[in-house]
């Protein structure tokens, strides 16, 4: 079964009527980030190309305009209206209730409305995967993580990764840095390739960025400096192909593709979608481009790694506020 097919099914099985152009608001960041949000416009044009129908986008410039872009949208009868990303849920919140009769969407958070699907990633089980990468290819047995803006969303991929590397090797180090508090943690490679620098001169020789556009300014950084890292959201191996290990997919183009499937097949329906390594919602990036970074002998490695996860035999930790990370 493909990535596509399976998410769709699944998006279908847990998300009425409307053949009205499907409408996308992104997050900080801009749809051209070439992580998170530009993966949603990835999947929103798969959705135009294969089935000739128009769409509806909008990238926001502050906080503000979420709740006006998401109001918008329902009073133009976009069908579905896809909020991409946690900082829309407030909005959304309140947008969904003055439309009860639109169909709404939202990427990475839960909003429980009766006319709102929620998708959320098992980002700690693609997390997982690029620690054990990262931690059997490491020389140094030194690595580093980059998050974004410090929330609870990118702490579970810190988790995730932390526990993957000390599986692969229980005497691994990790640095870990959050590049800051606010949105605009998610756009500042300067401050990602500072930080990853740092890590850098502590010994790390891998590092993994799950910090948006701000990956960009690391993934830069372990090119100057002969290191490797690790991209996120979407495939980032062509970016600095030769020192791109792999990338954690987080297939949000297919989750965002099924919504629009959803809906205009008269399948969309409300409720919480949860899309980890079973559903093949999440995973690490194998191309031409990391081929010889990757040896088939790893691969069969973590194939097997994968599928213990899913099997459940291996257990993989999920950051809580409330818990923290324990594994």
């Amino acid at each position: 079964m493909t990535h596509r097919i399976a998410i769709t099914v699944a998006i279908a099985a847990a998300a009425s009527l409307a053949h009205a152009e499907p409408a996308v608001v992104y997050d900080a960041g801009g749809k051209f980030d070439k992580s998170f949000n530009e993966a949603a416009y990835n999947g929103i044009e798969r959705f135009k190309k294969e089935t000739g129908s128009a769409y509806l986008d909008f990238e926001i410039s502050n906080d503000t305009q979420r709740e006006q872009a998401l109001r918008r949208m329902a009073q133009k009868g976009a069908d579905p209206i896809i909020a991409v990303g946690f900082g829309h849920a407030s909005a959304l919140d309140k947008v969904a209730k003055e439309f009860p009769k639109a169909h709404f969407a939202i990427i990475d958070s839960e909003v429980k409305q009766p006319n709102v699907t929620s998708v959320l990633f098992k980002d700690q089980e693609g997390s997982f995967l690029a620690g054990w990468l990262a931690a059997t290819t490491s020389k140094s047995a030194k690595v580093g993580f980059v998050g974004g803006m410090d929330v609870p969303l990118i702490r579970r991929f810190q988790c995730g990764y932390e526990q993957g590397a000390k599986v692969a090797n229980p005497k691994v180090e990790v640095v870990s840095n959050m590049t800051g508090t606010t949105p605009s943690a998610w756009s500042d490679p300067t401050r990602g390739g500072e930080l990853a620098k740092a890590q850098f001169s502590r010994g790390v020789d891998v590092v993994f960025a799950a910090a948006g556009g701000t990956g960009i300014g690391v993934y830069q950084a372990a090119k100057d400096q002969g290191k490797l890292a690790i991209g996120v959201d979407s495939n980032q191996n062509h970016l600095q192909p030769g020192t791109m290990l792999s990338s954690m997919l987080k297939r949000v183009d297919n989750a965002v593709y099924g919504l629009a499937v959803a809906a205009k097949n008269g399948q969309w329906k409300p409720g919480l979608v949860v899309l980890g390594l079973k559903e093949q919602g999440v995973g690490l990036a194998m191309d031409q481009n990391n081929a010889k970074l990757v040896s088939d002998d790893t691969k069969k490695k973590l194939a097997t790694v994968e599928a213990d996860i899913v099997s459940g035999k291996q257990s993989v930790a999920n950051y809580t506020p409330e818990g923290g990370c324990k594994y």
